[in-house]
């Protein structure tokens, strides 16, 4: 399974410079991100503006650079550079692994404005370290500056050691040999406005390259609301949820069809946490649409999505992502407390961990959440807060990285109600 290790992040948004987990030049301190990652924070310090940037990295390698400014309502470039940056530009870098057994590598992307003030691709690199090379630079398989660069073929990069120098791709060309130059090829690229790994993740002389195009295509960012749940899509099964889960009952079909010991497992799950639901089916329309039915326990007509409550649709829909035969690498979940009874969250969070951590096959998670009677079902490892600094810009640090607070909750104390007493803060945290 693919995870992201660390993630960093500048002059998105009230996001001016912030990093989560281990980055390819992070001390040996410094830990990797966890199967299952959790961000906490008040209102308006950032947390949703951290979890677009993960849809905003997803829309760039979709649409471009231009029009994923404007998706989702983000109202254009100069809207979501941090305030008084928008001579600079905005920066990812992604340090991700393969799988468990593979060399990391850096996905590193530089978007600003050109001269009309459009946005492009300023800057984009892949690199990763040799074979048996623990130490020093990762060496680059992909760079490229406004458009322009070079490329590897295969697998491996020959064994050079000037290609990160701090030169001109057509400085660093000349300085190659012969051998080196049947290896690389130089590129440009049609659109500035289009990322490198969009158009050579689809060439098979680049594995690498497309492994990592692969990855960020399958990122699931999920925007569940119950109303849209509540719909009544046309009749036909379909493999996957969609991000908003309008095709609930789709799914619900497909499930039942294909997987029913995985189906009849979640229906068990929901009869443990939501008493009375006996089962869940569909039912087809005369107009050929498709009702989501739920059968419950003393009554003898059933009951449809629409009758539902939030909460119900809620944990029903989350129990049906991770029971996908097929999950996404990388799943981000904002707010999944909404609606949910207290209860339901701690049992929740223990779902998101047994997926998250269960091997090959499924996904890492990623959750933003205010709600403490989650958080208190965490381990401090798997916690970030976010907070609001004077400047106005966001800072963000580990749960685990507060003094005593480890010892607090293997003493007994849970996380959510430390976070509660404002014992997580950074002022009072950092006091204890």
């Amino acid at each position: 399974m693919a995870t992201i290790q660390g993630f960093r992040i500048k002059n998105f948004g009230t996001l001016k410079d912030v990093t989560l987990g281990k980055l390819w030049n992070s001390g040996q301190s410094i830990k990797p991100l966890r199967p299952l990652t959790v961000v906490i924070g008040k209102n308006g310090v950032g947390k949703s503006t951290l979890f677009d940037a993960f849809g905003f990295l997803a829309d760039c390698l979709k649409l471009g650079v231009e029009d994923a400014c404007d998706a989702n309502g983000r109202g254009g470039f100069k809207r979501i550079v941090s305030q008084g940056r928008s001579e600079e530009s905005i920066e990812f870098e992604i340090y991700y692994k393969e799988t468990s057994q593979s060399r990391p590598i850096t996905y590193e992307i530089a978007i600003t404005l050109d001269k009309d003030e459009r946005p492009f691709v300023l800057r984009e690199r892949l690199r990763q370290r040799r074979k048996g090379q623990d130490h020093g630079k990762p060496y680059s398989f992909l760079r490229l500056e406004k458009g322009k660069g070079i490329v590897w073929k295969g697998e491996e990069h020959l064994n050079i050691n000037s290609f990160d120098e701090e030169r001109s791709i057509d400085e660093w060309f000349s300085t190659i040999t012969e051998e080196e130059t049947n290896e690389s090829e130089r590129v440009e690229l049609d659109d500035k406005r289009w990322l490198g790994i969009a158009t050579l993740g689809t060439l098979k002389q680049h594995p690498r390259i497309s492994a990592f195009r692969r990855f960020i295509e399958g990122w699931y960012l999920c925007y569940f609301t119950p109303d849209a749940a509540r719909s009544l899509p046309m009749w036909g099964p379909q493999k996957h949820l969609n991000i908003h889960g309008d095709n609930l009952g789709n799914v619900v079909q497909f499930m039942e069809r294909e997987h029913k010991k995985e189906f009849n497992k979640i229906l068990k799950d929901i009869a443990e946490k939501i008493p009375g639901i006996e089962t869940i089916d569909t039912e087809k329309t005369n107009d050929g649409r498709l009702l989501l039915r739920f059968n419950n326990k003393g009554f003898s007509d059933p009951f449809y999505a629409q009758q539902m409550s939030d909460g119900t649709l809620k944990i029903f829909a989350y129990l049906l992502l991770l029971s996908d035969p097929t999950p996404p690498p990388f799943l981000c979940i904002e707010e999944p407390e909404n609606g949910l009874y207290h209860k339901l969250l701690e049992a929740l969070a223990h779902e998101f961990r047994k997926h998250a951590t269960g091997g090959k096959g499924h996904s890492q998670i990623f959750v933003t959440t205010h709600q403490p009677y989650l958080v208190d079902a965490l381990q401090p490892e798997e916690v970030w807060i976010l907070e609001k600094d004077d400047d106005g810009f966001s800072s963000i640090h580990r749960a685990s990285e507060i003094p005593t607070i480890k010892d607090l909750v293997d003493e007994g104390l849970p996380l959510g109600g430390l976070w509660y007493s404002d014992y997580l803060d950074g002022e009072a945290g950092h006091a204890l």
